[in-house]
């Protein structure tokens, strides 16, 4: 069979030996990638013309005026097009359905060149199911969606077709694929300071030059397809195809995407596949009047916790679907790559819930593995970086499941990058439960530095996750209501906020540079952000005071949010000089538990962190094994980071040829109580 004679065991076993006892399983879902991947290729042309939907579902217009309407709905006996351009008449526009279950109607052009529906008209599908039922849905594949609270909650579709004077015009191309991803994410909605949802527009006016001063390469867009329910977070869509309207128009986000690549940024989108809203009158359920379309029907398709639904990926025109889908968001607003939320959740029958993984090898290929949702998503992976070879996926798993971040060709189920949901897990618990002198620099070593052989990880002290209501950002959790009244350089430097603004820095420059081939902050993380995020909804009388992002108190000279930024930026900039995301996993040599000590050599310069509450070291002596003469190159201690200056940059250090702590040589540095520094050659 020509599934099994393209993958080879042993490129697997060459990664990780304990995973023999498995390759029949890995071996097995390989096969089923592969039987969907011939059936593309022999009934739909392949990839290039199966993840192209968009261009035969939904709407479709010639330069003629002509508009081409296809909706999938198996279920239904009639198929009405209802919208403002017939008066919502039910009977004057009927659909044929052919053998596959999908409905099509051609409307000639009112005029020469001019459609027969207006541009941003309503438009809905009256649809008469094998029951008898009426029910009356938004066009499954369409591309906008508008939401009036003061009349309904629910979603209207729109026909999306602006004259050509109106369409956006890219300007950039895309930029190369990072060397290594340094990720900022960000959520369009709460980045204004405003007490409103913030917009396209102004994310590209105000929010992108914050992001490229800051030195981030990359940017990860939340809440983008359209979700009714803003508190959501944007993980319950309704409209796979339509970019949310309540930031702007499609073309406000093609300028957005656009300005973006201009600055030489990659720009990645959050998608959800891992599940649906549960809504019917706006969303996918129950489109055709049926509990199994786009959905395991039963207990299967519904997602307890999250109380949506979930996707059957062994379906042909789901696949079909949610393939189009990613291509759409690469071809027509030029996004880079994806975000897949809630892999976790897909890979596992039991989605997760109720499971602890040890790291126990049948846990991820025994009847817990959901196999049909991993072969969808080694088809995504595989698809994606077929037709855009510099395409970027990044999965959020916190299993660990092996192979993932390994080419589907492989045996893998093609990731570039997995997030490292154990490291803020790690951080919040060690804040929460831990004093300062009960941290173990052991642990704290392993948690960053335990990932998978060949695979890559993006690193991370806290995201969207950490902050949300009921939890606390680092930096509140470091300080707490001391920022609200000793933040100001004209107040005293508290114990409290001194002890913050060093950990919130040393923290950070040690995930960066040990935990990852990449890196993420959640968009205003870097300055300390106070509080938490809470978006406006029934329990909080709708406020928007926690679901916007402060940035007054960074762009005022007197706080001291500002040396928190300083000191990002300063990190991003020092990696971009020195590429040590993109260099191998760095060596440790020194992680002592008395001294509160931890140096790593990585990318040829020399990490130093003392995280002890008390003691500065005089003369400490550090293993390194390249000899030569050192300088400090980055300190958290100088005065624009908020430091005391008891140690600046510039310093001279020369080896002494001697082996230390298993390298080569050593050399003795003064390092402060609660203060990393970066030194180089």
């Amino acid at each position: 069979m020509a599934a099994t004679a393209s993958f080879d065991p042993q490129s697997v076993l060459k990664l990780d030996g304990y995973l023999e006892p498995f390759i029949p399983a890995i071996a097995h879902r390989h096969e089923r990638f592969q039987k969907w991947k011939d059936t593309i290729d022999r009934c739909e042309g392949g990839y290039e013309k199966f993840t192209r939907g968009f261009d035969k579902m939904g709407f479709n217009v010639k330069e003629s005026g002509e508009v081409v309407y296809r909706e999938w709905a198996p279920n239904v006996t009639e198929a009405h097009l209802i919208g403002d351009f017939n008066q919502w008449n039910r009977m004057s526009h009927p659909l044929k359905k052919n053998e596959f279950g999908v409905w099509e109607i051609t409307l000639p052009p009112s005029a020469p060149g001019v459609c027969a529906i207006r541009h941003d008209s309503k438009v809905k599908i009256s649809m008469i199911t094998s029951t008898g039922a009426r029910i009356e849905r938004i066009p499954a594949w369409i591309q906008r969606v508008t939401q009036d609270l003061a009349f309904s909650p629910a979603y209207e579709g729109r026909f999306w077709n602006p004259p050509t004077s109106e369409r956006y015009q890219f300007k950039n191309s895309r930029p190369p694929q990072p060397r290594a991803i340094r990720i900022y994410e960000a959520h369009v909605g709460i980045s204004t300071s405003e007490h409103r949802v913030g917009t396209y527009k102004e994310f590209t006016k105000d929010t992108l030059p914050r992001i490229h001063a800051l030195g981030y390469n990359t940017i990860q867009l939340m809440a983008i397809m359209e979700h009714p329910y803003y508190a959501s977070f944007g993980y319950q869509v309704t409209s796979f195809f339509a970019a949310s309207s309540r930031y702007g128009t499609p073309e406000e986000l093609r300028e957005l995407v656009d300005t973006a690549h201009g600055m030489g940024i990659t720009v990645l989108l959050d998608v959800v596949h891992s599940h649906a809203c549960k809504n019917v009158l706006d969303g996918l359920n129950a489109f055709d009047g049926s509990d199994h379309q786009y959905f395991h029907e039963g207990s299967k398709g519904r997602h307890e916790l999250w109380d949506s639904r979930l996707f059957n990926y062994g379906s042909h025109e789901v696949l079909r679907f949610l393939l189009s889908n990613l291509r759409f968001y690469i071809e027509e607003y030029k996004f880079d790559g994806f975000r897949f939320d809630g892999v976790t959740s897909m890979m596992y029958v039991h989605h997760g819930m109720g499971t602890g993984f040890s790291g126990g090898y049948p846990e991820y290929f025994g009847s817990g593995a959901d196999e049909e949702a991993i072969v969808y998503l080694m088809l995504a992976n595989d698809a994606m970086h077929a037709l855009y070879p510099s395409v970027i996926t990044i999965a959020e798993d916190v299993s660990g499941m092996p192979l993932l971040c390994i080419p589907v060709s492989q045996g893998g189920i093609g990731f570039d990058y997995r997030l490292s949901m154990a490291i803020p897990d790690m951080w919040i618990k060690l804040l929460k439960h831990k004093t300062d002198d009960e941290w173990d620099m052991g642990d704290i070593v392993h948690t960053l530095t335990d990932r998978r052989y060949g695979e890559k990880s993006v690193a991370y002290a806290e995201s969207h996750d950490q902050a949300l209501v009921g939890d606390k950002t680092l930096a509140f959790w470091l300080m707490d209501k001391e920022m609200y009244t000793h933040m100001s350089d004209l107040t005293p430097m508290t114990p409290i906020i001194a002890r913050g603004l060093s950990l919130h820095k040393m923290i950070r420059l040690l995930v960066h540079s040990l935990g990852g081939e990449g890196y993420l902050n959640f968009e205003g993380n870097e300055f300390g952000h106070p509080e938490w995020l809470d978006f406006p909804r029934e329990g909080n009388n709708n406020s928007f005071q926690h679901a916007r992002r402060q940035w007054n108190i960074v762009d005022d000279q007197h706080l001291r949010y500002r040396y928190l930024n300083n000191f990002d930026a300063a990190i991003n900039h020092l990696e971009e000089e020195h590429k040590w995301l993109s260099a191998p996993q760095a060596y440790v040599s020194l992680k002592h538990g008395g001294d509160k000590m931890i140096a790593y050599e990585r990318s040829g310069l020399l990490f130093v962190f003392n995280f002890h509450p008390t003691k500065s070291f005089t003369d400490y002596r550090v293993g390194v094994d390249e000899a030569g003469e050192y300088h400090i190159i980055l300190t958290s201690d100088e005065k624009k980071f908020g430091g005391f200056e008891n140690v600046s940059c510039g310093g001279k250090f020369t080896t002494t040829s001697m082996e230390w702590n298993g390298r080569k040589n050593w050399l003795q540095i003064y390092i402060p109580s609660r203060t990393c520094v970066v030194l180089g050659k």
